[in-house]
C-alpha cells in the first residue's frame, strides 16, 4: 500500500531546512551520481564542533535518534531516509524538542559517499532495515556487499555497524556478509531483550510492536579494521 502524501508537505519540508542537509538525487543515474558527484559536508561547519559523528541509515520516524541524541549530546548524529513523508516526521520531532545534534539527508543510501567524507563516521546504525527476502532484490538489502563497500569507506578505522532486526533469516544473511567483507563480528544475540545488552538498548515503537508479539530481536556489532578497501 502506497503511503499517502502528507498534507502541506513542501511548506513543512521548507520549515525543516535548518536540519536538512540534502534532498533528492543529483542526477537520475545513481551509479553515475555516486562516482562523479561530490558535495562533501564539513561536519565542523554543520554542527559547530568537532564531536564524533554517528549515522543511522533508514531512520524512519526518528524515534531511535531522538532518544539517542538526548542520551549522548556529545555525539553528532546524521540520519538518512529516502522517503520524504517519513523523514518529515523525524525532522519535525527533532525540531519540536529542539535537539541540536541531529541533521538529516533525504537521499538514497547508494549516494552517501557524495556527501559524507571518507573515514569520518564512528558508528553506523541499521535498525530494522527491510529484509527484502526476494533473491532478485539482494543488492538492495542494506547489508549486501554493495552497501557494505559504501560503509567501509565512510567508517573510521575501528568504527562499527550496529544492526538490529526482527528477521532471523536476514540476520543470518547479514552475519555472513559482514564476515565476508572483513568485519569482526561481536556482541551477537538472537534475543536482545533477554541479553546483557538490553539495559543500553533504545526500544523504538517498531521494536516494541514486534516484541509484544513474542518475536525476538536480533542484534550484532560489526567492527571495521580498515584493512580492506
Amino acid at each position: 500500500m502506497r503511503m499517502r502524501r502528507k498534507r502541506n508537505l513542501e511548506p513543512r519540508m521548507e520549515a525543516c531546512a535548518p536540519v536538512l542537509l540534502a534532498r533528492g538525487k543529483p542526477c537520475k543515474n545513481l551509479k553515475e551520481a555516486a562516482e562523479n558527484y561530490r558535495a562533501l559536508l564539513s561536519f565542523e561547519e554543520v554542527f559547530g564542533n568537532q564531536n564524533p559523528v554517528e549515522l543511522e541509515v533508514g531512520c524512519g520516524n526518528g524515534g531511535f535518534l531522538l532518544e539517542k541524541a538526548k542520551r549522548e549530546p556529545q555525539i553528532n548524529f546524521l540520519a538518512v531516509e529516502l522517503c520524504t513523508n517519513v523523514i518529515l516526521t523525524a525532522m519535525e520531532r527533532i525540531r519540536a524538542e529542539k535537539i541540536p545534534n541531529v541533521r538529516f539527508l533525504n537521499i538514497p543510501a547508494e549516494i552517501l559517499g557524495c556527501y559524507i567524507p571518507e573515514k569520518s563516521v564512528r558508528t553506523i546504525y541499521l535498525n530494522f532495515s527491510t529484509p527484502l527476502p526476494e533473491k532478485s532484490r539482494e543488492k538492495q538489502r542494506l547489508t549486501s556487499s554493495r552497501f557494505l563497500a559504501i560503509y567501509q569507506k565512510l567508517l573510521e578505522e575501528g568504527g562499527s555497524i550496529v544492526q538490529k532486526t526482527d528477521s532471523a533469516e536476514f540476520f543470518d544473511y547479514s552475519l555472513a556478509r559482514f564476515e565476508e567483507a572483513g568485519f569482526r563480528v561481536e556482541g551477537v544475540t538472537r534475543d536482545l531483550h533477554a541479553s546483557e545488552y538490553a539495559a543500553e538498548n533504545i526500544v523504538t515503537e517498531y521494536e516494541a510492536n514486534f516484541s509484544s508479539k513474542g518475536i525476538p530481536i536480533c542484534r550484532c556489532v560489526a567492527v571495521w579494521n580498515g584493512d580492506r578497501a
